[in-house]
């Protein structure tokens, strides 16, 4: 083990040590711990859609910084320690990749793709005991749109999916029309709910179909509204005005002009 990786290790322990430790992180759970480890995961891929590699080389450390603290964790109830943790993940990586590592040998990625799928299916099978879905072992704690995706992919591997994206685009003009109609008859909240998740779960298979990863997609989309948005507000400040002093007509012309800019 590196010097560097130890030394995370014992400032972890020295955090969480009873009589000397940070009161903060002595009151930390597996469940409260859970939201960062989200959170900064969501902070790597943000710092590579910037571009930012100093800023990722620090999001990355923060992201090892909560692996190391659930290690630490599981190694006081006496479930697991760091060691395990990497020792779990070298073994999978040997085992996936029999082509790398053994003797197998695969066409490309396509390929290497579905072998990986299919040494996961083995792996779940022989975890589910009862559970034999197809659909078994994907996780509940997902963001929603990659459990979307996780569920179309499975799916797709006995055949239920669309041959071609013009079956994609015709659902998603059909999912559309219903949710017009919820709003032309007034229905309630959940009615709603129901129909426009459905166009969503429809948007995440068209990426799908794109090979497009839905979550990159829609963070370009946050940054790019978020850049032109800005822009106004800068546009029309320079004009001695703020964005809520215009009509919506006016602000319509400054997106506009934004737009153009780019």
């Amino acid at each position: 083990m590196s010097i560097a990786i130890q030394e995370l290790l014992d400032i972890m322990r020295a955090l969480r040590d009873k009589d000397n430790g940070c009161p903060w992180d002595l009151q930390q759970d597996f469940r409260s711990l859970a939201p960062y480890a989200i959170e900064e995961a969501y902070e790597v891929a943000d710092a590579i859609e910037r571009g930012d590699f100093d800023d990722l080389r620090d999001e990355l450390g923060d992201l090892l910084l909560q692996v190391v603290f659930h290690a630490q964790l599981a190694q006081e109830r006496g479930l697991f320690a760091f060691d395990d943790v990497v020792a779990a993940i070298n073994d999978k990586m040997l085992r996936r990749h029999p082509h790398v590592f053994g003797n197998d040998s695969v066409a490309g990625a396509e390929a290497q793709t579905a072998a990986w799928e299919d040494h996961k299916k083995r792996e779940r099978e022989a975890r589910s005991g009862a559970d034999t879905s197809v659909l078994s072992g994907i996780s509940g704690g997902l963001p929603e749109w990659q459990r979307a995706t996780k569920l179309q992919k499975r799916a797709a591997t006995v055949g239920f999916d669309w041959p071609d994206v013009e079956g994609v685009f015709a659902k998603l003009h059909e999912e559309i029309e219903e949710v017009r109609a919820e709003f032309a008859k007034g229905r309630g909240h959940e009615a709603l709910e129901d129909e426009i998740g459905d166009i969503l779960f429809v948007c995440v298979n068209l990426a799908r179909h794109a090979k497009v990863d839905f979550g990159s997609s829609l963070r370009r989309a946050n940054v790019k509204f978020e850049h032109r948005f800005r822009a106004m507000e800068r546009i029309a400040g320079e004009n001695g005005t703020a964005l809520d002093q215009l009509t919506l007509a006016e602000q319509e012309a400054l997106w506009q002009q934004v737009k153009q800019q780019r």
